[in-house]
């Protein structure tokens, strides 16, 4: 079951689960693209190949809002928006150790993503990757002391966020590959993007669409 949040004749807004990748790669895992293209073409008993347009990303272990374009059309001006920064993620993150702020602080980094290693490194050369984020409460898990931090990203760089904040020295909880001493499963990881807004591609309503209220 897709838990589909919106749909018209021009986008589709769903729930992407943790375990299932936003589109396909080399692997047999099941992703969100070809599930909603299956979903589309079953429920409009549409012959052929079904058109959907990947607009963003979200990594497999990361749940969350996603949205995706019906026409080549809707996919332009969704895309444009994006490159324009009037693409609104928020995200709601676990980090390790107790932040103390009661205002809104903000990340400016440069950042390298590694191909081999799939992992991103502060680096002089890298891209610019700016984040906000708010503290939300602080309490512990297993005698572990963390964070809840309500983000919003102004770039989309590659894990921009598990690498922000291990540079903070407040990985997300569990997150070895980051600097985490403390071992889960990766889909355990505790990130997801809550909240998502743009302007319709056709209707230009400004929409806002939440897996969960924070």
């Amino acid at each position: 079951m897709i838990n589909i949040l919106y749909e018209d004749n021009h986008i589709i807004v769903c729930v992407k689960p943790k375990g299932i990748l936003s589109q396909k790669d080399s692997s047999s895992k099941e992703d969100m693209l070809t599930l909603l293209k299956k979903y589309i073409k079953e429920k409009y008993n549409k012959p052929g190949d079904v058109y959907l347009g990947l607009v963003h990303r979200l990594d497999i272990n990361t749940s969350g809002v996603m949205v995706f374009a019906r026409t080549s059309k809707a996919a332009k001006r969704l895309n444009e928006q994006i490159l324009n920064h009037d693409f609104e993620k928020r995200y709601i993150a676990t980090v390790e150790g107790t932040i103390i702020s009661n205002k809104t602080e903000t990340v400016c980094l440069k950042l390298l993503k590694n191909e081999t290693e799939r992992k991103a490194y502060v680096c002089s050369n890298g891209k610019e990757a700016i984040l906000e984020y708010k503290v939300i409460k602080n309490y512990e898990i297993n005698n572990i002391k963390v964070t809840d931090v309500d983000i919003l990203l102004k770039t989309g760089r590659f894990h921009q966020i598990r690498a922000s904040f291990s540079y903070l020295n407040h990985p997300l909880y569990g997150d070895k590959k980051y600097g985490s001493k403390i071992s889960i499963d990766e889909l355990e990881f505790p990130l997801e993007a809550y909240s998502l807004s743009f302007t319709h591609p056709v209707t230009k309503e400004r929409l806002c669409f939440k897996s969960k209220n924070i």
